[in-house]
């Protein structure tokens, strides 16, 4: 994506308005013409383009926009519970609450705001969530966009509890793509993981690099801090730089499932892969008054200029 020195007004990037469901969502753009979109429902990055308008995130054709549902696409968040592993709903509750905008966030690091247009929400349990999940917390996302058209987003969650408590986390990302026969990832080489499809065995990644036949479902374990996603018919890859997130899920149900999910085309498998940073083997313990943070940044590069320059065993912001 484009690079530029200019000055330029980041709170003038913002733009704050409603789906066609009335639901609160924010805007943000650059000055080469990227752009996020963020809804308040579930505090989901439901959009992210390029400087050419191009759409870079999934979201299937048959999504279900109306909350309760959470939306099939962008980049759910996953909180406190991945997956079906607990005794909450599919994912946990934190993609299908309405968060608010949070005016005066704790200071992060001076370039998680520098050059960047963003926006901070909030999330806190209610009543009902604390019936189901009894421990008080304060869940921060800052969501932004950089000059250079770089999507990242920081959680930082905190104990405001009387008593210690422990959680699992992912950023839930439906990458766009091509054609998901003509895709690898790269840096998930000699990596253990949990294949979902064997019952959660046990494997180790024996290949150079992970390319799709079949569904998958793995969770890849203790992965270093950057992945990288090659499609070779758009000749772009994605580039995921992780931060307190140890784990990566990679998903794509293929044919036969895809036709058992009601908000899923048939044949949208081929034009999708999830890849999410995460924290799942090894549930994330907060004592009362401790935060957990983890950030995400998404980039975008020609795919030439990634084998040959990216380093992925070094990395991180």
């Amino acid at each position: 994506m484009g690079h530029s020195s200019a000055v330029w007004d980041c709170k003038a990037a913002i733009e704050k308005t409603k789906d066609l469901n009335g639901v609160g969502q924010v805007v943000l753009r650059n000055p080469q013409g990227a752009s996020a979109q963020v809804s308040l429902h579930g505090g989901q990055v439901t959009s992210w383009r390029n400087e050419h308008g191009e759409e870079l995130l999934f979201t299937s054709s048959k999504a279900i926009f109306k909350p309760p549902k959470a939306m099939r696409g962008g980049i759910p968040i996953c909180f406190p519970q991945f997956g079906n592993c607990g005794s909450l709903e599919l994912h946990g509750f934190a993609r299908n609450k309405v968060w608010a905008i949070d005016d005066n966030p704790p200071v992060l690091r001076p370039n998680d705001s520098q050059g960047k247009s963003f926006v901070d929400l909030l999330l806190k349990p209610s009543e009902e969530d604390l019936k189901f999940w009894p421990h008080s917390f304060e869940f921060r996302l800052r969501v932004s966009l950089a000059i250079n058209g770089d999507l990242t987003l920081i959680s930082r969650v905190r104990n405001v509890n009387g008593k210690m408590f422990s959680f699992s986390f992912a950023y839930h990302t439906y990458f766009l793509v091509s054609d998901i026969s003509e895709v690898r990832i790269e840096g998930l080489e000699t990596c253990d993981y949990l294949d979902n499809l064997c019952h959660r065995e046990r494997f180790t990644e024996q290949g150079d690099a992970l390319t799709f036949e079949s569904e998958v479902d793995r969770l890849y374990l203790s992965s270093c801090k950057v992945i990288a996603v090659l499609d070779h018919e758009k000749k772009q890859t994605y580039v995921i730089r992780k931060e307190g997130l140890p784990d990566v899920v990679v998903w794509n149900p293929w044919e036969k499932k895809s036709k058992s999910m009601v908000d899923f085309g048939d044949e949208e498998y081929k034009q999708m892969l999830c890849v999410d940073a995460a924290a799942i083997e090894k549930p994330i313990t907060l004592k009362p008054g401790e935060e957990w943070t983890g950030r995400l940044q998404l980039s975008v590069v020609p795919s030439s200029f990634c084998s040959e320059n990216l380093d992925l065993e070094k990395g991180g912001f």
